[in-house]
């Protein structure tokens, strides 16, 4: 199944991807990056829960509940229509007695329900539906075993032998068990409604359709209420900012206020290659462009969240890492999976990342920058923020003279990786302007004389005979990190080298217009085998586009991207440019981040064609 025909479902704790033909392939339990329940997303016997027509085929339509991360998939047969609704449930806050130890932010109105729930209507005629659930835990490596309840067939409990975890399936089918698989068989009839409900947690499952319904429409009116806090332009792009805006709520983790990068793992960056990674962690370097996205939209009290999380953990930590756990984890094992096929064969299957004890220099720049952004938002410094400032600018200027592992990671040989020195300046020149913004005058002038060194040695050895941004030091290579340099503002952006860096980059380092990160036969990153463009640079560089005054040619570059948008408007990492299929984790959070900037980007030249943004 290509990746970005799958829909997304979320309620801020789980997430789950949901094939076109109705499996549900992926959901990890009880949280985001625990072990998957349903995996045949990367694996044939990791578990799935279907629903649909018996005969089975391509559905007519599939969409989203308008301003809902609820789908919504229709099916004609040759009998009748019937039409499945799948939703997380989200419903009011159930915690009042005691404090759960999980959540670390203000309590909302609403909580997760640690519960899926699937319903199905016949709208027309008569189909034949069936539900089957086999959950596979632990990857796929563990069998549950089924029992029924005292609500008879219309209740199992499933558990497996050493698992705490216990799945409780609710329904007003008539179910069997068949080893781990439960099922249903029903011919459904014009107004017949029915539903499966799946819970793992303690609030109660729906027990009738009716009560299913309710709960489906109260979680619709949350999703709703939710995106209309936002500020969404009145643009024919508006759609696309406010599915990236919900995309985003949904790969947050409520209890802690992280963003999750993807709600995948090892979904490969080329088909059959090993370029799989882990991405259901929280990266520092997104906390710039994710409060950039938050606030820009309005949706400061996510933005708000975010940045504590950074702070707790910047805070806590002697050396901020590059990437956390969603609940603020520092120790992420990365190991292989070798019992599972991988997605269209691409192995290994990676849980774990091990990044996250790399060396890359570009973490205390974002953190920096996301705390001047916050604080020129919120008009206000917390006053446990100058401390840790000054140890996340001390450390940019002990290492930025150092090689390290840059910012696509990479695992050969290490570099004075150019974009890596501009996020170390981009630390101390953030750091010097909120020494000033708190009247520390003299810190101020001591670290903005260091952060013009920093930026001297740059333009002294990381730009080429053309007067280009290169990849690092002692090559010509490019590379499309350095499109960062007009967004965080490293030279004025009339400087001749900015515009020289953004033009060979949107020249050279794209395929069909779209952007590759680097070319791997230039760049020593470990692997072996071809990857495609980068949907996240390719809208980086419709925002450099317009920051160096292309804005025609970043408004066509835009509306290409925005073609290549999947059947439910995500993205996955990459697009191969010659099929327009997506690669990599899905639904990534960067690249609908990135989307969210460069349309903000664009329409603000729109707006103000003459004028500088």
């Amino acid at each position: 199944m290509p990746i970005a025909d799958y829909g997304f479902l979320a309620d801020g704790e789980v997430t789950a991807l949901v094939a076109p033909g109705g499996d549900i392939d992926w959901m990890c339990l009880p949280r985001m990056d625990s072990p998957s329940v349903f995996g045949s997303l990367l694996g044939r016997h990791a578990g799935r829960f279907q629903l649909g027509p018996s005969d089975i085929g391509v559905p007519t339509a599939r969409r989203y509940l308008p301003g809902t991360n609820i789908l919504e998939t229709s099916w004609g047969t040759s009998t009748g229509w019937i039409i499945v609704r799948d939703v997380l449930l989200i419903g009011p806050w159930h915690h009042d007695e005691g404090i759960s130890p999980k959540h670390r932010r203000t309590p909302m109105d609403y909580d997760a329900e640690h519960t899926l729930l699937r319903t199905v209507r016949c709208v027309s005629g008569e189909v034949q539906t069936v539900m089957a659930c086999e959950p596979c835990l632990d990857y796929g490596r563990r069998t549950l075993h089924w029992d029924y309840t005292d609500r008879g067939y219309h209740q199992g409990v499933g558990q497996a032998e050493g698992f705490d975890l216990r799945l409780t399936l609710t329904t007003d089918f008539r179910i069997g068990f068949e080893g781990a698989q439960a099922t249903a068989r029903t011919l459904l009839k014009e107004g017949d409604e029915r539903f499966v409900a799946l819970s793992w947690g303690a609030v109660p499952p729906p027990t009738t359709s009716q009560e299913a319904h309710d709960r489906l429409e109260w979680t619709a009116h949350h999703w709703q209420h939710w995106l209309a806090r936002g500020r969404f332009p009145d643009h024919p792009w508006r759609a696309y900012l406010q599915r990236s805006a919900l995309t985003l709520k949904g790969l947050t983790y409520s209890p802690s206020g992280a963003i999750a990068a993807a709600a995948t793992t090892s979904l490969p960056e080329t088909l059959g290659g090993a370029r799989n990674y882990d991405y259901r962690y929280t990266w520092i370097r997104d906390a710039t462009f994710a409060l950039w996205g938050m606030y820009s939209l309005g949706f400061d009290w996510e933005a708000v969240d975010f940045f504590s999380f950074i702070a707790d953990v910047a805070e806590r930590d002697e050396d901020l890492q590059i990437m956390y756990g969603i609940g603020g984890e520092r120790d992420l094992p990365e190991s292989t999976l070798d019992h599972l096929q991988g997605y269209a064969g691409s192995r290994p299957v990676r849980i774990g990342n091990a990044a996250h004890c790399q060396v890359q220099h570009d973490v205390w720049g974002a953190l920096l920058d996301s705390v001047y952004l916050h604080s020129k938002v919120a008009d206000h410094l917390d006053g446990r923020i100058w401390p840790i400032l000054g140890k996340q600018v001390e450390a940019a200027l002990k290492h930025w003279r150092e090689p390290d592992a840059g910012i696509w990671e990479v695992r050969g040989e290490l570099q004075h990786f150019t974009s890596s020195k501009i996020m170390c300046w981009v630390a101390v020149d953030r750091g010097a302007r909120l020494a000033s913004m708190i009247g520390e005058e003299a810190q101020a002038a001591e670290w903005q004389l260091a952060a013009e060194e920093i930026r001297e040695d740059i333009l002294a050895n990381g730009v080429d005979s053309r007067g280009v941004l290169v990849q690092h030091y002692g090559t010509d290579a490019l590379d499309a990190s350095l499109l960062l340099a007009p967004l965080v503002r490293f030279l004025p952006r009339d400087d001749p080298r900015l515009k020289a860096t953004v033009l060979a980059i949107a020249d050279e380092l794209t395929v069909d217009g779209l952007v590759l990160r680097y070319r791997v036969d230039e760049t020593d990153d470990g692997f072996s085998g071809t990857e495609g463009t980068f949907t996240i640079c390719s809208f980086w560089l419709v925002s450099a586009l317009c920051e160096i005054g292309e804005h025609q040619r970043a408004h066509e570059l835009c509306a290409k991207l925005l073609s290549f948008a999947g059947p439910l408007d995500l993205y996955a990492e990459e697009i191969d440019v010659h099929t327009g299929r997506h690669l990599g984790n899905f639904p990534q959070a960067f690249t609908h981040l990135a989307l969210i900037n460069a349309v903000m980007h664009v329409i603000a030249t729109e707006e103000t064609p003459d004028q500088d943004m």
